[in-house]
């Protein structure tokens, strides 16, 4: 179902439980990838030390999405878009938002490393392929893509 109107704020230690069920089910994790998140928490004290943003449906408060921002050095941490909300335009909003963070922050770019499937989503909204980041097993277990989110630009 599309969400009638979508907001984000900045999530609180309420949204832990739902933001840790939105990464669990995510279906850009099954097979091979379902041991990163099978245990993954988004904690309280997670979302009270990072900047943490949820969008959500204006109505009922329903999560569509996250991010987290990290300002030093500046990396996208987290981002999660929920798999009902997936081709409604949720992570492409979330990022232009992230943008205006890392704009308002005085950041001209943000370090993205992908989950590979996800590599095309940050190259269709501006992201410049820098690199590999090399598997760290047993936490994990393939090569993902290392991009840069250019910001310092309000075409977004």
């Amino acid at each position: 179902m599309a969400p009638r109107i979508t907001r984000i704020r900045r999530a609180t230690a309420r949204d832990a439980k739902r933001l840790t069920r939105l990464v669990r089910n995510s279906r850009a994790y099954e097979g091979p990838y379902a041991s990163m998140v099978a245990g993954y928490r988004v904690g309280p004290d997670y979302i009270e030390a990072h900047r943490v943003f949820v969008a959500v449906d204006a109505v009922d408060d329903r999560p569509l999405g996250f991010y987290s921002l990290v300002l030093e050095p500046p990396e996208l941490d987290l981002m999660f878009v929920a798999d009902a909300a997936q081709g409604l335009g949720i992570g492409r909003l979330l990022v232009a938002h992230l943008r205006e963070q890392a704009r308002e922050a005085g950041i001209t770019g943000v370090r993205v490393v992908a989950h590979p499937p996800a590599e095309g989503f940050y190259l269709s909204v501006g992201g410049e392929r820098t690199g590999t980041e090399r598997a760290n097993p047993p936490a994990v277990m393939w090569d993902r893509p290392e991009l840069v989110l250019p910001v310092g630009h309000s075409e977004d």
